[in-house]
């Protein structure tokens, strides 16, 4: 019999969670790639809470492989200012594991009204969401009965990198994300032997969590996840943001975690880490790279060969682990955060 948490089953079942979304919605996407090619500029996106974090992943994503401008909508204009903007050439996209919640809805029906092409991606076929919009991307997560999205999380990355992959048309691309799985996989084996050492930060209160680039979203969620899960004030920043004021924080034994797998911005962050290590920063880090880990007082390390593009849908999971983790340690209860319910209803 599993005793582990159902929110430890879930993140270990993302790999499979992935495989399957990418297995049955590439046909679906394929279609739906040709149909609206060409009849947007740019794109705007709703979404709250992981989704929104979601959101944030694909301004890089949709940026630089799609050359695309991207905007996350502000849903209060659309329902408590009775304002919504003009959207012409734009393809409206809304991110919703549930697909509840009234004002993402909104969005969504007012650039359909406006003759704009309108996308869901969504775990629940049948929700709101997905009978309001013109196309649905299903994130095939299966039921997720932990309050803390995981799964339907990177399944959601996974759904707007092959979105981004069918617009460009690109086979190569869809090779390496054919290849993630694989990749999820190796990279809980590689974590599970360190879990041991979160004991460390039992007592811990206050936390930075750093990334930039395509990991901006990764800082996002994963101090997301440390919140929920665990009452620790953990606060999301840029490395280049965090140099602009919150860097004075930092004194003996401030923890700070880093999201720094290769790629173009590797630099930055490796400049942030030493940087860190001169004022006596406690330094969690994630990485494929062993030079930058071997900074850290606890390396939680990535496998060797993902692409940056990819890397946020791997690099989320030492968080993830991080927090369920830490949780219990704390005597907390991972699946029941408290005072969250699984689905939030906002107007």
């Amino acid at each position: 019999m599993d005793n582990s948490s159902i929110l430890e089953q879930e993140i270990r079942e993302q790999p499979d969670v992935i495989s399957r979304m990418l297995e049955q919605e590439t046909e679906n996407v394929r279609r739906l790639a040709a149909e609206i090619n060409g009849r947007f500029t740019h794109v705007v996106i709703a979404a709250r809470g992981t989704s929104d974090n979601a959101a944030r992943y694909a301004k890089y994503l949709l940026g630089v492989h799609n050359g695309m401008q991207v905007a996350l909508a502000t849903p209060s204009l659309f329902t408590m200012y009775k304002q919504p903007p003009r959207m012409e050439g734009a393809l409206v996209i809304a991110i919703s594991q549930s697909g509840q919640s009234p004002d993402i809805v909104s969005v969504i029906s007012e650039g359909k009204r406006q003759g704009r092409p309108t996308v869901a991606i969504t775990n629940e076929i049948g929700s709101p969401l997905s009978r309001a919009a013109d196309s649905v991307i299903s994130l095939r997560a299966g039921e997720e009965k932990a309050i803390a999205a995981t799964k339907t999380y990177t399944s959601s990355l996974a759904a707007l990198a092959l979105f981004s992959t069918m617009l460009r048309g690109d086979n190569y691309l869809l090779g390496q994300l054919l290849a993630i799985p694989a990749k999820l996989r190796e990279t809980l084996s590689l974590l599970t032997p360190r879990l041991a050492r979160v004991e460390r930060y039992r007592y811990v209160n206050h936390l930075a969590v750093i990334g930039r680039g395509f990991n901006y979203a990764t800082a996002f969620e994963i101090a997301l996840k440390i919140k929920e899960l665990t009452r620790v004030a953990a606060e999301p920043y840029s490395s280049a943001d965090f140099r602009h004021g919150p860097i004075a924080m930092i004194d003996d034994g401030f923890p700070v975690l880093s999201i720094a797998p290769k790629g173009a911005v590797a630099g930055d962050l490796r400049s942030l880490v030493r940087e860190l290590k001169q004022r006596h920063a406690e330094q969690l880090i994630i990485s494929d790279d062993m030079d930058v880990l071997s900074e850290a007082n606890l390396a939680l390390p990535l496998p060797a060969d993902i692409p940056e593009w990819l890397s946020p849908i791997t690099a989320v999971l030492p968080g993830q682990l991080f927090g369920l983790t830490l949780a219990t340690m704390k005597g907390l209860d991972p699946d029941r955060p408290t005072g969250l319910r699984k689905v939030t209803e906002t107007f």
